[in-house]
């Protein structure tokens, strides 16, 4: 089996879209929040102090949110020296991981295409949870 192509920024709007019951609402600035029953799963930051060039200082205008199931879920991605994923200490206690637009690239698209599933998961309702996981033939939650 090939590896699927990098991954882009678009990817990240129709990986999100694809999934059951979600809604795009605009976040402050316009910027893009996908939502299932009213829940945020995915989100395009706006540029904050906490997530910011340590050499520069200057604010990353180019921050993606991502929930996850975990807080194992999310020390497995961002300690992982391969993985773009970051946190800050805004987001201490938070189960969510971030990712820099500009390292999206870093991820191939069937990589990304899990993190949106894993943060849909985490977001949608047990029973919208286990029935779409149930369509594509995958262990209930409390089975993972």
């Amino acid at each position: 089996m090939t590896p699927s192509r990098k991954a882009r920024v678009q990817d990240v709007h129709d990986l999100a879209l694809a999934m059951p019951h979600v809604e795009r609402v605009p976040g402050s600035r316009g910027r893009p929040v996908y939502q299932v029953g009213g829940r945020s799963f995915v989100f395009f930051r706006n540029p904050r102090p906490d997530a910011a060039d340590p050499e520069t200082g200057e604010r990353y205008p180019d921050v993606i949110v991502f929930w996850v199931g975990s807080d194992a879920d999310k020390q497995a991605l961002v300690t992982d020296e391969r993985s773009p994923f970051f946190t800050t200490a805004h987001f201490d206690g938070h189960p969510s991981v971030l990712l820099r637009e500009a390292h999206i690239g870093e991820l191939d698209r069937d990589e990304l295409a899990e993190v949106v599933q894993d943060a849909w998961l985490a977001r949608a309702s047990h029973r919208r949870a286990a029935a779409w996981l149930a369509a594509h033939g995958l262990p209930s939650t409390e089975d993972r």
